[in-house]
């Protein structure tokens, strides 16, 4: 526009980390398909390692995209991933830095290779694993991050539950906090795994593992309105197996969930890019620390096969204890 200078236009806003991943998943969809061998050797890998080791969908499909996103780059030098060298995938990991990948991401692409390559040298389909002296990078801690207790209630209060949508959020949330339940095995819950009788679900985690969770006073009484009052409308009369549904009689993607969290955290007055469906197990977990849970329990609630999973809330109340010291003792 004529009389616009370069100092007055508005800076671009910040993307936001869905907004430059799904930018770098456009940016591999740019590149040529996988060759023919490529896609039948990550078909038969991930066959393979879904029988050897019952990984879940979703890891499944994890692997699946990293060795995919290496097969298309490349097919762009006219390689494959049975000729990849160890020079090949230094320049990718090159690649991957200039175009915006954190080293979290790149860790588990290695991870990938590693299942990969390990597995062909088993087979005898490859002599030697490109990936054998190379280390993966360095990765800080990185703290869940939770929500106070007065934001959790701000945000349950959120939703209108005059409708049966509005309801069943209200149910979801609540049900979310007072379990810690993974937004996966929360969206996937069937109807026949709630009892209650005995106030406890029936959740099927990673690894196919289940475990009996109690869900709380609260939480069941917003469980058992919205089973009587919000899903027989959700299903329209239709026996559906699904425990939570849209307006479509249809069970809420994990995508979904998330878009409706955001839009009740604005609702609450609470900034949506600190709100995320996996935030609030966090903040059942640390609120649980809190008020003083035993550690091997919060690993049982929360499903960890290691209890090392579970020790990272530990730092997480320390760092609130240290704030709230910080704020009121008056030698701090």
């Amino acid at each position: 526009m004529s009389g616009e200078t370069p100092s007055s236009k508005k800076a671009a806003p910040p993307r936001r980390r869905g907004e430059a991943a799904a930018e770098r998943r456009s940016r591999v969809l740019a590149l040529p398909p996988a060759s023919a061998g490529d896609a039948a050797a990550i078909a038969g890998f991930l066959d393979r390692l879904w029988a050897e080791s019952g990984l879940s969908r979703a890891s499944l499909d994890s692997y699946r995209r990293d060795l995919d996103g290496l097969a298309r780059w490349l097919a762009t030098r006219g390689g494959e991933l049975a000729t990849l060298q160890r020079g090949d995938l230094f320049d990718y990991l090159e690649w991957r830095g200039r175009h915006g990948y954190a080293a979290r991401s790149n860790a588990r692409l290695l991870s990938a290779l590693r299942a990969f390559y390990g597995q062909r040298v088993r087979l005898g389909l490859r002599p030697d694993d490109p990936t054998a002296l190379l280390a993966p990078p360095k990765l800080g801690r990185s703290l869940p991050k939770a929500l106070s207790e007065s934001e959790v209630e701000a945000l349950l209060q959120a939703p209108a539950i005059d409708t049966p949508t509005g309801l069943r959020d209200r149910a979801m949330l609540e049900l979310m906090y007072a379990t810690g339940l993974r937004v996966s095995e929360l969206v996937n819950l069937d109807a026949a795994a709630v009892n209650l009788r005995q106030g406890v679900l029936r959740v099927r985690g990673k690894g196919s593992r289940e475990r009996l969770v109690p869900m709380g006073e609260e939480a069941q009484h917003w469980l058992e309105t919205y089973l009587r009052d919000a899903r027989p409308a959700l299903a329209g009369g239709r026996p559906l197996p699904a425990l939570f549904l849209t307006s479509g009689g249809e069970p809420p993607s994990r995508q979904q969930f998330w878009t409706v969290v955001k839009k009740l955290a604005a609702v609450a007055g609470i900034d949506p890019d600190r709100v995320s469906p996996h935030g609030l197990r966090h903040s059942f977990a640390t609120h649980l620390l809190n008020h003083g849970a035993d550690l091997r329990a919060l690993q049982m609630l929360l499903g960890h096969s290691s209890l090392s999973t579970t020790q990272i809330y530990t730092y997480v109340a320390r760092e609130g204890l240290k704030r709230l010291h910080a704020a009121h003792h008056p030698r701090a």
